[in-house]
C-alpha cells in the first residue's frame, strides 16, 4: 500500500479540431452512418459505470502471443514477425495499470479470418489474428505478431488499408471500452488512405503510428515497434467509437 496523496486536476477538454467530422464523403461510409442532428450528451447510468472486472485469471499463456496463440503444435504464424509495447496513460501522462487490452489484425497477406473477408490473399492455418493482455503496474504492455499486411476495400475504385492493428481498450466498468487503430512508421499507404485523410491534424495522425524502436528488437527473431495509448486530454489517442469523448 502506498500511503502517498493522490493527485488532483481539472478536467481535460477534449479538443475537437483534433478529430474527424461524423461526416466525410471521402470516407463512403460516414455518408448514411453519421447524424444528422446535433449531439446530445447523457449521463452514466449504474450498468454503464459498474459490472464484471476483468482478472488476470481469465488470461491463457499465449494470449498475447499471436505467432503461436492460434498455431499448430511445433508451428508458428507465417510472416514478418514483430513486438509491439507501450503504456496506456492519462491525460497527465500517468500510468494506467490493469488495462485490459484487446488487439485483432489481418494476416501477413492482409486477409482476416473472417467469413465475410472476400480478398484473395490466403488464410495462414497458424494465425487467428486476435489476442489480449493486461497492462502492469506501470501501465506497459506487449505482445507478439506478425506484421499485417495491407489489403483492398471497397470505398473507392483503388482504395486500400495501410497495414494497421485494431485495439479495443477496457475500463472497469460493463460498456466501458474505447477502440482505435494503430499504423507503422514509415507506411506510404497511410496518407493514401481515405480514413487517415479524413483526420484534419497532421499530430493527431502521428500520435496513431507506433515509432520503430531498433534497440528493442529481438536480435534474429523479430522487430519492434512502441505504441503509447492516452485515454484522456486534449491530445488523446483517437477512438472511433468515441468521438465525443471518453
Amino acid at each position: 500500500m502506498k500511503n502517498a496523496r493522490p493527485t488532483r486536476g481539472g478536467f481535460f477538454q477534449r479538443d475537437r479540431t483534433w478529430h474527424p467530422p461524423a461526416f466525410a464523403p471521402g470516407y463512403r461510409s460516414t455518408v448514411v452512418r453519421s447524424p444528422q442532428r446535433a449531439p446530445l450528451s447523457f449521463g452514466n447510468t449504474l450498468s454503464e459505470i459498474t459490472g464484471p472486472v476483468f482478472g488476470h485469471s481469465m488470461l491463457g499463456e499465449l494470449d498475447n502471443d499471436l505467432i503461436l496463440n492460434y498455431a499448430k503444435p511445433g508451428e508458428s504464424a507465417i510472416g514478418p514477425r514483430i513486438v509491439v509495447y507501450g503504456q496506456v496513460l492519462d491525460e497527465n501522462a500517468r500510468p494506467v495499470p490493469n488495462v485490459l487490452l484487446e488487439f485483432w489484425q489481418a494476416n501477413a497477406g492482409g486477409r482476416y479470418r473472417h467469413k465475410k473477408d472476400g480478398y484473395l490473399a490466403p488464410l495462414d492455418p497458424n494465425f487467428g489474428g486476435c489476442g489480449r493482455t493486461i497492462t502492469d503496474e506501470d501501465g506497459h504492455y506487449s505482445f507478439r505478431t506478425v506484421m499485417p499486411g495491407a489489403y483492398p476495400w471497397p470505398n473507392g475504385i483503388n482504395d486500400w488499408r495501410p497495414a494497421h492493428i485494431h485495439f479495443a481498450v477496457f475500463g472497469h466498468g460493463f460498456v466501458q471500452r474505447l477502440i482505435t487503430q494503430m499504423y507503422f512508421e514509415g507506411d506510404p499507404m497511410i496518407a493514401k488512405c481515405p480514413i487517415v485523410r479524413t483526420i484534419p491534424d497532421e499530430r493527431a495522425i502521428q500520435s496513431l503510428i507506433a515509432a520503430l524502436d531498433m534497440e528493442a528488437t529481438i536480435p534474429m527473431d523479430a522487430r519492434a515497434y512502441k505504441f503509447d495509448i492516452v485515454l484522456r486530454g486534449r491530445r488523446s489517442t483517437l477512438f472511433e467509437n468515441k468521438l465525443e469523448g471518453n
